[in-house]
């Protein structure tokens, strides 16, 4: 009964997405308030509809309902509650009903707290949420639907995917879903200042609080992703370049530019069309994403589906939403008129620069997911585009975008001096390159990757100190520490932010670098030396757990004879899904880690270890969760939260705008 309902309650919400994505925008063209404040009601009925849905799917998985056919096909009675309850989104069809909730949960969030939006503004941007969740609930409804019964239910089901089954996976794709799915408002916002003619200084402090939000979310998720790749997988990588990733990272690097340049449209009225034309391409990648993990046109450990057919329904809704997007861009290109003129010397155009570096990144990376498909469809040749070409292709944009930071932070804004930044910049410069010529002797001048990145991430980490330290004016150090303490929120969080970038700059060096690779056979009581670690197979046992089989290893590592700790590295059988996961035990420290993952038995004897040192691993997702406090430090300050200070247009003047 309770499945009937949340199934009805999801065709409820399609009902009611209709009504929000037509009734708010013929009232804001119309002028008729009591349409537009029907958006306001449908928004939050719509939220409260899936999340009622959303919950009926939920109870479903966690009292092990197998009638339900998605139940069936990915739970298990004895699994643990955490992942039965991640079960309902570690599949295809509870991933977008989860989809469409965090769609509906950012529409209501602008019915909240959009107050101070023009009512005709915030109806469009309403009426325009409102679409993207027809779209997306019919994909639900009509190809996809989580709440299908079995005729002949069985005893018990067929178990969540083994490698789904841990923690980073369980809080991962809710945090990357929030990320896509937030960029979807920023796609709203920039349609409905298409539509109502107005793109000013307003809507650029309007929009970044829900770009912010997203870039953060996305952040997180992309660092959880990672993460669980490292420890879980077993091949002791955090990034492999794998379609799924790219399809993360490409709208995290779009969101970033568009962060920046809506500060421009923000503080000086200028790049309103390259920013609008960023709020529509970020969603499109976020779109692309979910094609590319349901159509199975790309071959990913991470795809969700493999069906041509949704892979249509999807593409065909990307189609819909970008031509549209980019055909009414085109038509209304003249209503994105700049105001603001700068130098070539400015705030301005450093965060241009800063645009075109990540947006030309992320085009790389694009041409590198998309290149196979492209090479088989049109060449019938079969490739794979791995990491040396994304190596070699992105790392530049990447190093120019770290050497311009810092100094487009410190650059005046409309015109300034170049010089006078770099002067203020010096001591960070210096440390910089102290850094990378200590680097390079310490390691024996071997290769320039781990020197650089770590100069790169001091350069980084320095220059967003003496940016911080800039504002604090001149005076006594007592009193210029009181004020740095003062400084806006918004201030810590581009410093902390772009801090954040270096440490983890750092730490990818680091590892790709200096890292020591051992694979052997080892016997039970034999010892080998790894990177000065003495590292020692103690015991190898067999262990049950709630639904799996293990082969644990006690591995003793110790350090010129001082025994450190004891790590116990699994291999795991599930015996429903029929597939073995491997558990790699890592020793973590601030400045290396040291991993061991246990293999099979081999037939001489012995059994097959591979170990890893790692320098400056964790600050690679310590880097990465620094990049997201920064972000919220900036969406806690007040002044972004509340849009407070926007300029507002009197009505007269939007009415002329349209």
């Amino acid at each position: 009964m309770i499945t009937e309902l949340g199934h009805f309650a999801l065709i409820l919400a399609f009902a009611v997405a209709c009504v929000q994505a037509i009734v708010p925008l013929i009232g804001a063209h119309k002028r008729w308030s009591g349409w537009m404040a029907v958006g306001d009601t449908a928004a939050g009925l719509q939220f409260l509809l899936i999340t009622l849905s959303f919950a009926a799917l939920t109870q479903a998985f966690v009292t092990s309902d197998f009638s339900l056919r998605l139940v069936t096909l990915n739970s298990h009675s004895a699994k643990p509650m955490l992942y039965k309850i991640t079960g309902v989104w570690g599949n295809h069809e509870g991933s977008m009903l989860l989809w469409v909730l965090i769609v509906a949960l950012f529409g209501a969030a602008a019915a909240w707290f959009g107050g101070n939006l023009p009512p005709s503004l915030r109806a469009r941007v309403l009426s325009v949420q409102g679409m993207i969740g027809v779209a997306f609930l019919a994909f639900i409804l009509f190809t996809s639907n989580p709440f299908l019964r079995l005729a002949m239910p069985p005893l018990d089901g067929q178990d969540l995917n083994p490698l789904l089954q841990d923690p980073g996976l369980a809080f991962h794709p809710p945090f990357l879903y929030a990320g896509y799915v937030g960029l979807s408002m920023t796609f709203s916002f920039a349609i409905a200042a298409l539509i109502e003619g107005r793109v000013d200084a307003a809507w650029g402090r309007w929009v970044r609080p829900y770009t912010l939000a997203a870039w953060i979310f996305l952040t997180i998720g992309i660092a959880l992703g990672s993460w669980w790749a490292y420890y879980e997988l077993g091949w002791g990588g955090f990034w492999f370049w794998d379609p799924v990733e790219n399809a993360s990272f490409m709208p995290w690097l779009i969101a970033a530019a568009l962060l920046h340049s809506a500060i421009v449209v923000e503080k000086r009225e200028s790049l309103k069309s390259w920013t609008i034309l960023l709020a529509i391409i970020a969603f499109g990648f976020s779109m692309i994403g979910a094609f590319i993990t349901r159509s199975g046109v790309l071959t990913s450990v991470h795809a969700f589906a493999n069906d041509p057919e949704r892979g249509m329904f999807l593409l065909g809704i990307t189609a819909m939403f970008m031509m549209g997007g980019l055909t009414m861009f085109a038509a209304r290109a003249n209503v994105m008129q700049a105001r603001g003129v700068f130098s070539l010397s400015s705030r301005e155009s450093m965060l241009l620069v800063n645009n075109v570096l990540l947006g030309v990144a992320a085009f790389v990376v694009f041409v590198g997911t998309i290149w196979p498909l492209v090479s088989e469809m049109f060449f019938d040749r079969k490739l794979s585009v791995g990491a040396p070409f994304f190596d070699k292709a992105f790392t530049p944009f990447m190093i120019l975008l770290a050497l311009a930071l810092p100094v487009g932070a410190m650059m005046p804004w409309k015109r300034g001096q170049m010089r006078r930044a770099l002067r203020k910049l010096a001591p960070a410069a210096v440390l910089a390159l102290a850094v990378l010529g200590l680097a390079w002797t310490v390691q024996g001048g071997r290769s320039l990757l781990g020197p650089v990145g770590l100069a790169l991430g001091a350069w980084l980490v320095a220059g967003s100190a003496t940016d911080l330290w800039s504002r604090t004016g001149a005076g006594t150090a007592a009193g210029r520490l009181g004020r740095l303490l003062r400084l806006p929120r918004a201030d810590w969080g581009k410093a902390v932010a772009h801090a954040g970038l270096g440490v983890t700059m750092a730490g990818i060096a680091g590892v790709l670098a200096w890292q020591t690779e051992d694979i052997r056979v080892v016997d039970i009581g034999d010892s080998f030396e790894l990177s000065g670690y003495t590292i020692t197979l103690a015991d190898v046992r067999r262990e049950n757990g709630p639904n799996y089989g293990a082969t644990i290893a006690d591995v003793t590592l110790a350090r010129a004879g001082n025994v450190i700790g004891t790590l116990r590295p699994e291999k795991r059988y599930y015996p429903v899904a029929d597939m073995p996961t491997t558990e790699a035990a890592i020793n973590n420290g601030f400045l290396r880690d040291i991993y061991v993952v246990i293999g099979d038995p081999q037939d001489g004897g012995g059994w097959a270890m591979r170990s890893y040192y790692k320098p400056l691993a964790n600050w690679i997702w310590g880097g990465a969760m620094l990049m997201a406090l920064g972000g919220g430090l900036s969406l806690s300050d007040r002044r972004y939260r509340v849009a407070a200070g926007a300029r507002k247009v009197a009505p007269g003047a939007r009415v002329a705008a349209e």
